[in-house]
């Protein structure tokens, strides 16, 4: 096993500084990678947010007051939510330069590790926001996707019975090709979104000038008085006025890769304007043709334009798609390390960008949700029932956890710290419990989503922690140092090579090894106990990877350090030791596992039948050699029956 996590915590948590290149042509090549990976989301927003708002289920009219009022409330919440809460404050709550829902957990678990109730409750509630995160990674792409392939429809009305097909073949081949990695790809992202952005700001204007009235929805106090005048309906409104807020968590998923003041730089330079802009054009076209209210974003383009719009759409949505996967790889790939999912094979499509990964188990399950999503609700407006509940649900847990870090890691005055908080989670539960109303219409479409992933993670986190904790007991029962003592005192049969005993506990007997002599009766000339352990940092530096300790007659003790983003590559990290007087070969090493076989049994601290779910994870998934990368030849498993 040979895997712990342990909760490191630094003062360093958050710093004003990116720990990228500051040079003028480093922030200018940032900011437009940014722009094509980060905004992609957003970005598409408008396709179909106002469309959703209007449509006739959520009973509001279509009259001018609705409009501008309606324009006034997307504006400020991009204004509120986007703009102050995560571009200005949540970006500052980084994990030494990385966020995401899985880096504030640990920042925030971590900051409160003196408080065990507190931390575990903060872990749950952290892993609930990490499932709806996997929720908003089925919905993106099949709603973006699908509403950039409903021009179709507003081109030509006789091609609408190719929308479906067309959006699968479009998802299909986009899954596909993940394993080739986003590299070749990613270099038009940025160019891509840029003519994205212009043209939809473009847009924007050209149909302000025809109705600049619309612009009265710039007054904050527009939305106000809709919202006392029509109440109910106001309410039911701003379930969907959300959407334009979907890809709000991505700025903030995506600061490690390019800090935060690229990201500022195009949100505030380029995003921002382009969406307002585009916002009021909907408002200002619906006000002058009430008519266009089926397709809103397309009718704001001639009628030539149609299809190349459709072109560009469908690129910028396969962009925004490509983001949420690769942020879901990237969740993945830290859940594992912090011991809340099973591990998975993890493959690295660039060989110089870390961060670009591939997990194959997670692409196919991602795939057969997004084409059943697709299949079942068919729309891009019946989807926009099921987005926000995700979207929101995440939003309500990144605020409950940013306070925690505020509060304990920050050392802010208590008072500052619930009045910031109690702002956001006002506008955070508003939004969220309006698109509670929505649970029959599609919004248990992402929490059955949810309530599946919660499920694993919950349950394969507990599972691990009981294992390890049985592994340590048993172990326990025989200190190492003691028992090397009176194992070589026997003088035992030598054999030539290396034994590498995975073990999570430095301090214990690994199971492998007692198992190892009383099978074969021998102990090689050099043997080293290996201990993994997960910080909760993102990354290590490599000169803080690898400890060596040398006990005695030909024994090391090994522990090998690393973040929640390091890439795991155990033969990699022992080169290091060479430096520490123990050089390995490959070819002379033979690396020994306990391979655990959970027995399932009532009343050892997990219900049965998620003990069984945990066997049946471990048994199935948990490759630990694959995980670790080690050589498939040079392995050997030695069984261990636990019972859980």
């Amino acid at each position: 096993m040979g895997h712990s996590t342990s909760a490191t915590h630094s003062a360093d948590s958050m710093h004003d500084g990116d720990s990228h290149e500051s040079h003028p042509q480093a922030i200018g090549g940032l900011a437009l990678a940014a722009l094509g990976i980060v905004y992609g989301d957003i970005g598409t927003s408008p396709l179909y947010t106002l469309s959703t708002v209007f449509d006739p289920a959520n009973g509001l009219a279509l009259n001018a007051f609705n409009i501008v009022s309606i324009v006034s409330l997307i504006f400020w919440s991009l204004m509120i939510v986007v703009s102050l809460k995560y571009v200005v404050l949540i970006l500052r709550a980084n994990n030494h330069g990385e966020g995401g829902i899985m880096a504030l957990l640990a920042l925030a678990a971590s900051s409160v590790s003196h408080k065990p109730r507190l931390r575990h409750a903060l872990l749950i509630v952290g892993v609930m926001g990490a499932a709806l995160f996997f929720g908003d990674s089925v919905i993106t792409p099949a709603i973006s996707v699908l509403s950039a392939v409903e021009g179709l429809e507003v081109a030509a009305p006789e091609l609408k019975t190719f929308v479906i097909p067309v959006t699968l073949a479009a998802l299909i081949v986009l899954f596909v090709a993940q394993k080739h990695g986003t590299g070749g790809i990613g270099i038009v992202f940025g160019p891509v979104m840029v003519l994205w952005f212009v043209v939809i700001g473009a847009a924007g204007i050209a149909n302000i000038a025809a109705a600049p009235v619309v612009l009265v929805a710039l007054n904050p106090l527009r939305g106000l008085i809709f919202c006392l005048h029509h109440h109910w309906l106001a309410f039911v409104a701003l379930g969907a006025v959300v959407l334009s807020l979907t890809g709000a968590e991505a700025l903030y998923a995506d600061m490690g890769h390019f800090g935060k003041r690229p990201i500022r730089l195009t949100w505030f330079g380029v995003v921002f304007p382009a969406l307002a802009l585009n916002y009021l054009g909907q408002g200002a076209l619906l006000l002058a043709n009430p008519g266009a209210m089926q397709n809103p974003f397309y009718r704001l383009f001639p009628q030539w334009a149609i299809f190349p719009m459709i072109v560009l759409a469908t690129l910028a949505t396969v962009i925004a798609s490509q983001a949420v996967i690769s942020g879901t790889y990237s969740m993945a790939m830290q859940a594992m390390h912090l011991s809340f999912l099973p591990r998975m094979n993890i493959v690295h499509t660039s060989e110089c960008e870390i961060g670009q990964i591939y997990v194959p188990g997670i692409n196919w399950i991602l795939l057969a949700a997004v084409v059943a999503a697709v299949v079942g609700f068919g729309s891009s407006t019946a989807l926009g029932s099921a987005y926000g509940i995700a979207v929101t649900g995440t939003m309500l847990i990144t605020t409950c956890l940013t306070f925690f870090v505020v509060r304990y890691a920050w050392h802010y005055n208590w008072t500052l710290c619930l009045l910031a908080t109690a702002f956001f989670l006002v506008i955070d539960t508003l939004f969220f419990s309006a698109n509670l109303l929505k649970i029959v219409q599609g919004g248990w479409f992402p929490l059955a989503l949810g309530a599946v992933m919660f499920t694993i993670m919950a349950t394969w986190g507990r599972g691990w922690q009981m294992m390890m904790a049985e592994a340590r007991v048993r172990a326990g029962k025989k200190p190492l140092k003691p028992y090397l003592g009176s194992l070589l005192a026997s003088s035992p049969t030598r054999v030539g090579g290396t034994a590498i005993f995975l073990t999570p506990d430095p301090n214990s007997v690994p199971h492998a090894l007692i198992n190892n002599l009383r099978h074969n009766h021998v102990l090689h000339e050099r043997v080293v106990f290996l201990t993994v352990a997960t910080r909760s940092v993102p990354r290590v530096p490599e000169s803080e990877r690898v400890k060596v300790a040398q006990l005695n007659s030909g024994c090391y003790q090994v522990t090998v350090d690393y973040g929640f983003k390091d890439d795991v590559n155990l033969p990699q990290a022992l080169a290091a030791t060479k430096t520490a007087g123990l050089a390995l070969d490959s070819q002379e090493t033979s690396w020994f596992l306990s391979r655990a076989l959970v027995v399932a049994t009532s009343g050892r601290g997990m219900a049965f039948w998620r003990g069984r779910l945990f066997a049946v994870m471990l048994h199935n998934v948990g490759n630990i050699a694959a995980y670790f990368k080690l050589p498939a030849n040079r392995v050997i498993e030695l069984g261990a029956r636990v019972e859980i």
